[in-house]
């Protein structure tokens, strides 16, 4: 019979926000110099005819969803192309329930059969990943999420329990075989924190094109304000964790790197690092291999090696790759392979230890793949999709819910700091990092407390509107 708390959409929204960024930032084989942020509305009603309005916002990230052969601009304009769709295709989405059910459905329903149609009108072409399909989707599941907090006047967080919930883990997720775990009678709510922490450590991307040092820099650094050097980054933001982007396919480079930032870090007061090979990598002894070296060689600097993020290839399918000999020297996250708990399930049996969460692959996906790795033992990390704007606030209270290994990744700030002007002078705490953190202590109210009657921010003409 379904709650009276129960929402269905009736209407959506689509804007496009372009973003420049100030430093390029490395992708692979790809530079990312400029970004279309996806913004969305939706409408929902309840059974009793009352209405809200919820926002959710995303990245398409071209390089990161659909790395590929096709032009960038191509790439890019069937992505919000297929935003389109999918806001008529939400504004007559009938499903009722709570978002995350409503979201299940959708991402199980409909998102693979818009996907393949749209595919299919460009056949010619190299066709969307399901990572893209997911990014696009994000945005539109994220403001449903919102809508359903707006309706009820809570916070989401408080509303991912069996008072709100038709159904519950066990009608979700399957456990893996052999775990002895169940879903029955579980809820979301049990494997998350009632109330977020008001400061996350703050994770800083060492892109692969960022200068170390004056020896490496080109004349070409924009005179901004902003640091250049890794070093004026750590001392203006008190810094306590670096994530160092690596090649992945040049062995001698990212050793090289490694140790380099390894100094830096410990001249001034560094925690921890991670290494992201950018999926580049085929044979962990790739990974091993560097490892083992500076356990040799530096072994300050592999200790302060908190986990490796995916250094392998993103269709894990057809890449099933036992990466046992890896995690067995440091914990290993999937990232991009982990689009749901389907995939972490096959991860898992493969040998990772840890999965990195991302909104872009929909706010009802990572809760229920937090949920699924946390039953079976594995570590979380929440991952930036560099957020700007709206999008930084259900990045890092996904953080700050789901319990990480430390902190969130949150890079937004270096490479288009001014994007975020009016989002900023609301949230000061969440688009500055200060003593190494970020501040949520701003965050509050219904849905995800972006508190947007305070935000003065002006929007472009719509891209679509269906309901």
């Amino acid at each position: 019979m379904g709650k009276t708390t129960d929402v269905r959409p009736i209407g959506t929204c689509l804007y496009f926000l372009p973003v420049e960024t100030r430093v390029p930032l490395k992708f692979g084989a790809e530079t990312l110099t400029h970004v279309t942020c996806a913004r969305t509305c939706m409408r929902v009603t309840d059974s009793r005819g009352r209405t809200a309005r919820g926002w959710g916002e995303t990245p398409l990230s071209v390089q990161w969803a659909w790395p590929g052969r096709l032009s960038y601009a191509r790439r890019h304009e069937r992505l919000e192309r297929f935003c389109v769709k999918l806001a008529e295709a939400w504004a007559a989405f009938e499903v009722q329930g709570h978002p995350i059910e409503i979201g299940h459905d959708f991402q199980r329903d409909v998102l693979p059969r818009l996907l393949a149609e749209a595919n299919r009108d460009h056949a010619g072409d190299e066709p969307i990943p399901w990572p893209g399909g997911l990014v696009c989707c994000s945005a539109f599941d994220i403001a449903l999420h919102d809508a359903y907090g707006q309706l009820h006047d809570r916070p989401i967080y408080e509303t991912y329990g069996a008072a709100f919930m038709n159904r519950s883990l066990a009608d979700l997720l399957e456990p893996a075989e052999g775990s002895g775990v169940s879903f029955a009678g579980q809820y979301p709510q049990a494997y998350l924190a009632s109330q977020p922490p008001d400061k996350l450590l703050a994770w800083h991307l060492v892109g692969g094109l960022d200068p170390l040092d004056a020896s490496e820099l080109t004349g070409s650094e924009p005179d901004d304000g902003y640091p250049v050097l890794l070093a004026d980054w750590i001392q203006r933001d008190g810094l306590k964790c670096l994530k160092v982007k690596l090649r992945g396919n040049d062995a001698a480079w990212d050793y090289d790197r490694l140790v380099r930032v390894g100094q830096v870090a410990a001249d001034h007061g560094v925690d921890w690092l991670t290494s992201d090979f950018n999926c580049m990598v085929t044979d962990p002894a790739y990974v091993n291999e560097i490892l083992d070296r500076l356990r040799i060689e530096h072994p300050s600097t592999h200790e302060k090696i908190l986990y490796v993020e995916q250094p392998f290839p993103y269709d894990l399918e057809a890449n099933r790759i036992d990466v046992r000999s890896l995690s067995q020297r440091k914990p290993l996250f999937m990232d991009e392979s982990a689009h749901d708990w389907k995939l972490i399930r096959l991860g898992r049996r493969l040998g990772w230890t840890g999965v990195a969460l991302k909104t872009c692959k929909t706010q009802t996906e990572a809760i229920l793949s937090a949920c699924w790795a946390k039953m079976h033992g594995m570590a979380l990390m929440v991952q930036d999709l560099t957020n700007p704007m709206l999008a930084q606030i259900p990045h890092v209270l996904l953080a700050g819910h789901a319990g990480t290994v430390a902190g969130v990744e949150t890079n937004a700030m270096q490479f288009y700091p001014d994007a975020s002007g009016p989002e900023e002078a609301v949230h000061p705490g969440l688009y500055r990092r200060r003593h190494g953190n970020v501040d949520l202590s701003s965050i509050s109210g219904a849905g995800f407390g972006y508190r947007l009657n305070e935000i003065r921010r002006e929007l472009p003409a719509r891209a679509a509107q269906f309901g």
